[in-house]
């Protein structure tokens, strides 16, 4: 994506003139549906080369996102929701080159040519939403319906074998993925390490270190480096950094800073997926292969930076601000201030601060973006936490957004900038990775 890393990039509060669990608890996060182009349903049957319209993978991106919150009213449990649509995306791809072969393959080994593309991806989808939404099974075979119906019958009938097959592949690929693992997670009232910060008394799925990446050899395969000592230089800097330029009140916050704190508060997945749905609209590629790929890569990078995250998060165990500033006469630092009563700008989600996984997120899915398109799109749309509500928000490039996306986190009050700067390297690195394992364009694979 950039030419140089961007976790040595600064953004604070001179450089930009103008949520985990908590953000679903804070405000009802939504999703635009868009209406599906009409989609060709001609059956290959010798191998030739068809344009087949993309807008499906689109339309099933925004039905995953309605039936997890069919389930999940208020988005209070983010993972097995993100797991569920990287798993339709990655079906999805499957199934379509199962037809025709354009990209390597994720987990699907039969191929059929002439299966109707569009049914084979959106029967993929219904598959693998109906195996863990069973219950919104009639939204699921009614959207299936609307790929079905009017495409030729042998085409129709070897897609929807196809498909299910793509689906049954990918999810037998993560039955063991460790997804369901627990893990309990206790406290320790020492200087530096995590506590429990208002309103919740809870880590939020702290097992999810152990689940199986999608991309990656393992969840630390790129383990954050430490975060400073307590005592160091840096630590008092950006610890007066965030005290400052994060507070709730009488803050060093530009309004600008402020409007883009709140208007990136939203979760990571569902702030990039729009991204992506409006980026792609602007592309004058936009087949199903290409799509299907794209949505594909753009989650396994999405899970696998949370993944990532995690694994440091726990391993580290590092304090919030909230409760570093609260406790700045116990830091071993005595160029610190404390204050008793500080409070962050926005509520700070269950979790450990080091690394940011909001920026981890934003950089793996900005090197995605970048490369798949092969370059940088400005976009402009809404986000479901912006103040006041419906307020767009323009973003020249991808970098540019995902450097913002991570300086969001400290005008927030909930992270450190060291915490940011390491999501940013570390999602740069989850993102490359994504890029040079999965899905490479056939001429490529191996």
């Amino acid at each position: 994506m950039s030419k140089v890393r961007m976790a040595g990039i600064k953004m604070g509060s001179s450089n930009l003139g103008g949520g985990l669990l908590v953000a679903a608890l804070l405000f009802g996060v939504g999703c635009e549906r868009g209406q599906p182009e009409a989609a060709q349903n001609e059956a290959l049957t010798d191998g030739t080369e068809v344009s087949v319209d993309g807008s499906l993978v689109v339309d099933w991106n925004n039905t995953a996102f309605e039936a997890a919150y069919q389930v999940d009213t208020k988005y209070e449990d983010p993972f097995p929701h993100l797991r569920a649509l990287t798993m339709m995306h990655l079906a999805m791809h499957d199934a379509a080159n199962g037809v025709q072969a354009k990209y390597a393959r994720f987990a699907l080994e039969s191929s059929d040519e002439r299966a109707d593309p569009t049914v084979a991806a959106a029967a993929a989808a219904h598959a693998v939403l109906n195996s863990i939404y069973p219950e919104q099974r009639e939204l699921l075979d009614a959207k299936l319906s609307e790929f079905t119906a009017g495409a030729p019958k042998s085409g129709r009938e070897r897609g929807l074998e196809l498909g299910e097959e793509a689906a049954q592949a990918v999810l037998a690929s993560r039955a063991s993925d460790h997804s369901d693992e627990n893990e309990p997670y206790v406290p320790k009232d020492e200087p530096g390490r995590h506590r429990f910060v208002p309103p919740f008394e809870l880590v939020y799925r702290p097992g999810w270190r152990h689940v199986v990446p999608f991309a990656l050899e393992s969840g630390d395969q790129f383990r954050s480096a430490p975060p400073p000592a307590l005592d160091s230089e840096q630590y008092a800097a950006d610890y007066e950094e965030v005290r400052n330029y994060g507070r709730l009140t009488d803050a060093t916050r530009t309004k600008a800073q402020s409007f883009y704190a709140d208007w990136w508060y939203e979760l990571s997945e569902i702030g990039w997926n729009r991204i992506a749905r409006v980026t792609w609209a602007k592309q004058s590629e936009r087949d199903l292969w290409f799509t299907a790929r794209l949505f594909a890569l753009l989650n396994v990078g999405l899970m696998d930076a949370y993944i990532a995250g995690w694994d440091s998060k726990l391993h580290y165990d590092f304090w919030r601000p909230y409760t570093a500033i609260r406790a700045g006469a116990t830091d071993q630092n005595d160029t610190t201030v404390e204050e008793s009563d500080w409070e962050s700008y926005c509520v700070t989600p269950p979790v450990q601060d080091y690394p940011s996984t909001h920026s981890a997120l934003g950089a793996a899915a900005a090197a995605i973006l970048y490369q798949v398109y092969g370059g940088d799109v400005p976009f402009t749309m809404e986000s479901t936490s912006s103040k006041p509500p419906g307020q767009p928000h323009s973003l020249t490039s991808f970098e540019q957004a995902a450097l913002e996306n991570a300086d969001s986190r400290v005008a927030c009050g909930i992270h450190f900038r060291f915490a940011t700067e390491a999501g940013l390297e570390l999602g740069e690195r989850v993102g490359e990775q994504v890029l040079a394992s999965l899905l490479a364009p056939v001429a490529q694979a191996h």
